[in-house]
């Protein structure tokens, strides 16, 4: 059966993007465009297969689709901003196969007038087509929420916008197929700006509680108990929770580079949220110095360095920087986490812990980064010397929490 559609960038954008496709009986093509760190369990593959999914490695058939999205991974680049080589390898693959009346959608986080300046010249040189006219074009920011089991794709409104409302109709008319509601911008450019703005508030947002965490900490006041309470306002207040740094995919953007007026809270924030990590080590050895231990030469354990709880994604993670910095301080540094069987910093693999329990009575330290679901944090603050928390998981008064 040939696809109708073609994912192009199978990581964690384009992978949830199949699934809702073949989820909604859409015979659909994933094309990888490098090492994008999208997995599937042999059981998710067999379903999407049985589904009409079909991996390819053959460009060719990208000119059998009336659908090509483009996922393609936009990690930082020197300058913070997103790197759009891989879009631009996505695009040009496309171009040299691109049909007339065919779909093209940009999914992959961008600056705005990225979909208009940059994607749009490398599909009409690359296929002497033009934009509008033989072809439609859009941007529509992915919403992913990795592991989050309530907001699936069917239930997650997708913003649309096309370069003619005729390119917005046609972009629209697809994700109609996948999701119960489509909101029309009025533009790419209005778009990409959403996933803007959304990438910032929860940036900014996060910031602010990491903040609240240190003040809040030099005060004596238990700030997940604040948060708490907080939460029971019933309008205008959205719950945020600190941590030991930001990961994930989409990066927060001042346009410093692309507009006279930087978005300074953005700035700002970024500032904050890269600081955590250096504050959960310096919080590590006061509490390593005050039970009479030395960050030298203590036996530290981390518990989850993925970015997210439940998942095996670390884009982003702080615990890479934690780990550099006690390993810095001479700390003997190991780990443990479900989701990753072998990790390394500074290009040395760091020891796993195999037995959770007896490494956790072991370490002279354990610091907990990620609450995976697995972890029984009541018994382990039990086993555990000394618990520092940077999640607000455990207890009340069964660690020491950020």
């Amino acid at each position: 059966m040939p696809a109708d559609l073609a994912v192009i960038g199978l990581g964690q954008l384009g992978l949830p993007l199949a699934q809702a496709a073949v989820a909604a009986g859409i015979p659909t093509l994933g094309y990888r465009t490098g090492p994008e760190g999208g997995s599937l369990t042999p059981a998710e593959l067999r379903r999407m297969l049985a589904g009409g999914f079909r991996p390819s490695t053959s460009p060719a058939e990208l000119g059998r689709v009336r659908t090509a999205v483009i996922c393609a991974p936009t990690p930082p680049g020197a300058d913070g901003s997103p790197d759009l080589a891989q879009v631009a390898e996505a695009a040009r693959t496309l171009a040299a196969r691109l049909r007339p009346h065919t779909t093209v959608i940009l999914e992959s986080p961008v600056h705005p007038g990225t979909t208009e300046e940059f994607l749009r010249p490398l599909l009409e040189e690359g296929s002497g087509l033009r934009a509008g006219r033989d072809f439609h074009l859009a941007y529509s920011p992915a919403r992913v929420d990795p592991g989050n089991r309530d907001f699936v794709p069917a239930h997650t409104p997708k913003v649309i916008g096309g370069l003619t409302p005729a390119c917005t109709e046609s972009a629209a008319t697809f994700y109609g197929r996948l999701t119960d509601k489509v909101v029309r911008a009025r533009g790419p450019r209005e778009a990409e700006t959403v996933q803007l703005l959304e990438t910032n508030y929860r940036h900014v947002n996060i910031a602010l509680v990491n903040e609240m965490a240190v003040l809040c900490h030099d005060l004596g006041v238990d700030l997940w108990d604040v948060i708490r309470c907080a939460e029971t306002k019933p309008f205008g207040f959205q719950a945020f929770r600190p941590g030991p740094g930001v990961g994930g995919h989409a990066l927060p953007q001042d346009l410093s580079s692309r507009s006279p007026r930087a978005l300074r809270m953005v700035e700002l924030a970024q500032r904050v949220n890269n600081r955590m990590p250096q504050y959960v080590v310096q919080r590590a050895a006061t509490l390593l110095n005050e039970h009479g231990k030395s960050a030298r030469g203590a036996r530290v354990l981390l518990l989850g360095v993925t970015y997210k709880p439940d998942i095996a994604d670390q884009q982003g993670t702080p615990a890479h920087e934690i780990a550099r910095r006690l390993l810095e301080l001479g700390a003997h540094v190991s780990y443990h986490d479900p989701h990753i069987p072998a990790w390394s910093v500074l290009d040395r693999p760091v020891p796993r812990a195999d037995s959770l329990y007896d490494a956790t009575a072991d370490a002279d330290l354990t610091i907990l980064l990620q609450h995976h679901r697995t972890y029984d944090l009541q018994g382990l603050s039990v086993k555990a010397q000394l618990l520092l928390d940077t999640r607000g998981a455990t207890p009340t008064g069964a660690a020491h929490r950020l």
